[in-house]
């Protein structure tokens, strides 16, 4: 046996207990995590320099930096949303769908946890933690595979969350952390169907390809978010501004960030110079088409069709001046990546064409497209966003970390 796939085993004889376990035991096991992760700060926040350093030896950008620092601000945030998990309803044992049939059978649908989820994720080490939570408290074990540039953070997290579940009384195992970063072993994670039930990539575009043609295990795809802002003609231009501001700078490395503005030409050369003044607080590079150009001047720089197909994580921007509604639907169903779409407009007309139209798992009027989380959809944490149209589709709470399996009471028929 590889040492996976004794991981593998490990967590597959863990998932049989947790599917047994009590909301009680589950919750205790969270709050006991939580707890850990506030009395070791200091050990989390040390293995988070040494990767912090060797990532800035290796030229790692200010965007992806941001994303793999740990502080104890960020560390007292991670534990907040362990007990925020731990405070919502469980899921698991829920019945539904109880009903008699003619023959006097009672079938119901009870739901029930995947089993072993594995997770396969880039260098954001709160993912180890919101991830291997939100599968406990759905009763499923997880096989965490994190990137190199985190490996010291993520390996101190999840041996503090192992720690936490074996003097909670629950199997260790539940949680594993896959110890070699190379390629090979995400391709050998990726075909364990022995063992693994589900498995979630949660990163970049390449990162989502590599598991969709690899993949042996089913897979619920999650993370790339070439999101869109569109200033519809009748659009309250500073609101819009404001809008894109938040949804570009706030925080650009993450998937809801948006990376390509559409403005209507008939605004557009009142909307542009303020959106830029704001974006240009954060020296947002713009790169627009040749209307745009124009508009702002030479420094934007022409964009190319691969602009608009890019998912940055960083200060840049694709800017397109369009016709019309209809033009930047177009461009979005062509572009998006089906994750999350905002329009700016105060006709109300137009915001349920887009509505309806825009093929997206969380589709905005008049806000930013940063709301797109699990925790501000009143999840919880999440696991990722999802952006397929299976069971899963938006951010994946417990409530997408469930099957159900059909549970049948007789009283003696026979077919």
């Amino acid at each position: 046996m590889t040492a996976l796939e004794q991981q593998g085993a490990a967590a597959k004889a863990a998932s049989l207990k947790l599917m047994t376990c009590t909301t009680g035991e589950k919750n205790k096991a969270l709050l006991a995590i939580a707890q850990a992760l506030c009395d070791h700060k200091q050990r989390i926040i040390d293995a988070n320099a040494a990767d912090m350093a060797k990532a800035k030896e290796n030229g790692m950008s200010a965007a992806l930096l941001d994303r793999l620092a740990l502080d104890s601000k960020r560390i007292d945030g991670i534990a907040a949303g362990v007990r925020e998990v731990a405070a919502l309803e469980d899921p698991i044992g829920q019945v539904d769908k109880m009903a008699m049939r003619p023959n006097g059978l009672v079938i119901g649908r009870k739901k029930v946890p995947l089993g072993v989820i594995a997770i396969i994720f880039e260098s954001r080490p709160n993912v180890t933690v919101d991830a291997a939570v939100l599968c406990l408290k759905s009763g499923n074990a997880v096989i965490l595979r994190g990137g190199k540039e985190a490996f010291n953070s993520n390996n101190a997290l999840t041996e503090l969350m192992r720690r936490a579940l074996a003097e909670s009384g629950l199997p260790e195992a539940s949680v594993a952390l896959v110890q070699d970063t190379s390629r090979n072993s995400a391709t050998e994670l990726m075909q364990l169907s022995k063992y693994v039930d589900v498995l979630i990539p949660r990163g970049g575009a390449g990162l989502i390809r590599s598991v969709v043609d690899n993949a042996r295990v089913p897979v619920i795809e999650t993370g790339v978010g070439n999101c869109h802002i569109y200033i519809e003609s009748s659009a309250d231009l500073k609101m819009g501004a404001e809008i894109i501001y938040n949804a570009k700078c706030s925080r650009p490395s993450v998937c809801n960030a948006a990376e390509t503005l559409l403005v209507d030409k008939s605004v557009a050369a009142e909307f542009l110079p303020m959106a830029k003044a704001l974006l240009d607080q954060k020296s947002t590079q713009l790169r627009g088409d040749a209307e745009t150009v124009r508009i702002l001047g030479g420094c934007v720089v022409p964009a190319t069709e691969d602009d608009y197909n890019t998912e940055y994580g960083d200060y840049i921007l694709a800017v397109k001046v369009v016709s019309g509604l209809d033009e930047a639907i177009e461009h979005i169903n062509t572009y998006g990546s089906k994750h999350s779409e905002a329009i700016v407009t105060n006709d109300y007309i137009s915001s349920q064409r887009f509505l309806n139209e825009v093929d997206a798992a969380a589709v905005y009027v008049n806000a930013s497209t940063r709301f797109t989380d699990g925790g501000e959809f009143g999840l919880g944490a999440e696991i990722g966003i999802s952006t397929q149209k299976m069971h899963a589709r938006g951010p994946m709470g417990l409530e997408q970390l469930t099957s159900s399996k059909y549970i049948i009471y007789g009283s003696g028929q026979v077919r």
